[in-house]
Parts: C-alpha cells; structure tokens; sequence
C-alpha cells in the first residue's frame, strides 16, 4: 500500500433561540450564552455588524448594544458598529464585504472572537460568509430580523455572496455559533417583506409536514394579517424542521440533491433578472407554485391539492406569476436556471417535485413543454381574481 488515509468527522452543536428585546438589560439570554462558553483568563472580543435598515427603525439599537455589553465580564465590545446595506445589494457589491474584513483586521478580532450579524437574511449570508473567511473562521452570532431570515436562511448553515450575476456563486458551509431570533424587529417590517418570508414556510411544509400545511390553511388569514401567536408558531416550527433536516440529511450538500430549495431553481434566476426588485421570497412563492403545478402535470401530484397550494399562496397575498415567469420559448431566460442550479451543485440535475402535500420526490429532467404549460396557467391564475374559489385549468 504506497497511500495514507485518515478519515474524521467534526461535531457541530448550536442552539436557535426564541425571544424579544434580545438588548434589553431585563434579558439575560444572550449574556447567558457567553456565559455558558467563558474561559477564565480568556477575554473574547465582540463586533456587531448590523442592517442599515435596522438602524433606522430602531435608532437606540447601538446605545442599547453598549449599554448591554458595556462591563461584560465575558466579552470586549469593539464600539464601532459596521453598518452595511439592507437587502439583496448587501451580497452583490464587493465593498461591504471588505468592510466587514476591513472591521476584522482593524480591531483584532481572532478565531475565539464573535461577529455577530444583526439583519435579514442577506445580511445574515454576508456576514457568514465574511466570518468564514476571515483567519479560517470565526465564531457567528446571527439575530435574524425578518420573516424570512427567522424561519429559514437565518438557522441554517449556509453563507455566501452573489458573483457574476449569480446567486451564492461564493459562499461556505458553516454552522453558526448560535441563532437569536428576536420577534421584536418582525414589528417594522413593510407588509411585503411581511408577506413573502411566510413563503418559506410554505415551502418546508410542501416537501416535509402535511400537518404543517394543514395549520399553515387554517391560519392563513391570520399570518397575512401578523397575528402575533400565530407568527410566532409558524416560525418556531419551521426552525424545527429547518433543523431536523440539517441533522437527518446532507447539511453540506456533498449530493446533488437540496430539498430544502424547492421551488428556488426558477426564484434565483427571477431575482438576477429582475435585478432583485423582486424580492427572494416572493420568487419562492412563484418557483412553488410553478413546480407544484408541474408536478401536476406529470402526474404525481391531485389536482385537489395543487388547487390548494395555489389558494394558500393567493391567501396569504403572495405572488404566482411575473412577466419573465411568463414562459413561451424554451429560449426564456428562465430556463437558465436551470443549468445554473445543476452547475451550482455539480453532478446531475436534481429537482425537487411534489407526490403529496408533506412528500417530495426528485427528478432529474424537465419538461419545458409543460414547464411552459405550467406557466400558462398562473399567468390566467394570477389574472383572475376569484381563483381561489374556482379549481385550476389543469
């Protein structure tokens, strides 16, 4: 035998929690957690890099930040926050990536240190990205602040930017050091930010809980309107299934299969096209409806529930169509995204379809007849403003 193997695995652990005024002096949560970790002699360091949209909606945030860490015996705060632009722009120019590094550099922070990113969901990837990057990794604190980033990207373990006009074409796979999820920053946000986080639950109900989509039908109302307790149940409960997927299945996407990204093979290529006007959650809930359809199609999925999936989207508000969704030529634009999906994982195309409402299953081509045919009939599904209470032309 002229080679040497070695083969090892590396535990991860982290926690994902639930809470409101995470700053607040009354709120011993976050000090709890460093707490947990303290190394007597050792003195962390600490740097918040924060949504520039956060800080407008809530302008005593840096106060309250410093006045919760100020004589922390756990930590050092580094005073100066690093703000960086709020939604899709924060993964897409190079500048608030080097001025998180920048940060690192400036103030010392080492592997032992924390960063922790305080915003929705791009924000979140940024600075995972840029925290994975630096000395080979640094721990991350995410607070997520969105719908969206609450129940989705925010607990899991992907970072990355968008390069060459495509989504996440950088990025690292590393667990956070821990997930606060702080439904006080939900209050502000716009109604259509509000609206298209409840996609993804949506989503990780389709492919893994039918009961989920069951509650999702009964409270749809609701969660469109921002009930409280109904928000907060859906959210908690797609963080466990978020979870149990990372635990159970190929968190690090060694395969060629990412169930998790339902729906998402169209929504990326929309986003790029649109140059991000429309929003990631809004693109999920047209690449959902898109492949749900699909499925029907081809026959693996009623037409009960496909009718129901779509009257569930038009509930809660969310979108079914868009002029570049629109399909006539298999020469579209959207169609890209396909091969882009494949290139993204490498290996073969694998995409996630619909046998039943709660049970996914994968396939490895498409039709671009009935991708086409599909899209046909959102577009009328869109159009019509009764639709929810008539069945689909399938």
């Amino acid at each position: 035998m002229n080679y040497i193997q070695q083969d090892f695995s590396v535990q991860f652990s982290y926690k994902v929690f639930f809470t409101e005024f995470l700053f607040s002096l009354e709120n011993r949560l976050f000090n709890d957690l460093l707490e947990s970790v303290h190394e007597e002699g050792i003195m962390r360091k600490i740097l918040f890099v924060i949504d520039e949209n956060i800080t407008i909606h809530f302008p005593k945030l840096g106060e309250q930040i410093d006045t919760y860490f100020k004589d922390n015996p756990y930590v050092k705060l580094v005073p100066e926050k690093v703000i960086v632009a709020g939604g899709e722009i924060a993964k897409n120019e190079e500048r608030f990536l080097t001025t998180i590094i920048d940060a690192v550099n400036e103030h010392g922070i080492d592997r032992h240190s924390y960063i922790v990113g305080i915003g929705g969901g791009s924000v979140l990837d940024l600075t995972g990205y840029a925290a994975a990057i630096s000395h080979r990794g640094i721990k991350l604190i995410r607070v997520a602040t969105t719908v969206l980033s609450q129940d989705d990207s925010g607990v899991g373990v992907k970072n990355g930017v968008n390069y060459k006009g495509k989504k996440n074409f950088l990025g690292t796979f590393v667990p956070p050091f821990a997930v606060f999820n702080d439904y006080h920053f939900l209050t502000t946000l716009s109604d259509r930010d509000w609206v298209s986080g409840i996609s993804e639950a949506i989503k990780v109900a389709l492919i893994k809980d039918a009961a989920f989509f069951d509650w999702l039908e009964q409270h749809a109302e609701q969660l469109a309107n921002r009930d409280k307790e109904a928000t907060q149940y859906m959210i908690k409960r797609c963080a466990e299934l978020h979870m149990d997927h990372i635990a159970g299945g190929d968190p690090f996407e060694f395969g060629s299969s990412r169930p998790l990204d339902f729906g998402h093979w169209s929504a990326h290529k929309l986003e790029q096209i649109t140059d991000f006007k429309v929003l990631h959650g809004e693109a999920v809930a047209m690449g959902i409806a898109l492949d749900t359809v699909y499925s029907n199609l081809v026959g693996s999925l009623s037409e009960t529930e496909t009718n129901r999936v779509i009257t569930l989207l038009k509930t809660i508000g969310l979108p079914l169509s868009h002029e570049y969704m629109n399909l006539t030529s298999a020469d579209d634009p959207i169609f890209a995204g396909l091969r882009e999906f494949q290139e993204h994982l490498g290996g073969r195309l694998t995409i996630m379809l619909l046998k039943s409402i709660g049970t996914g299953y994968e396939v490895h081509e498409l039709d671009a007849q009935l991708i086409m045919k599909a899209s046909q009939i959102l577009r009328n599904a869109q159009e019509s403003p009764n639709q929810q209470k008539q069945p689909l032309s399938c």
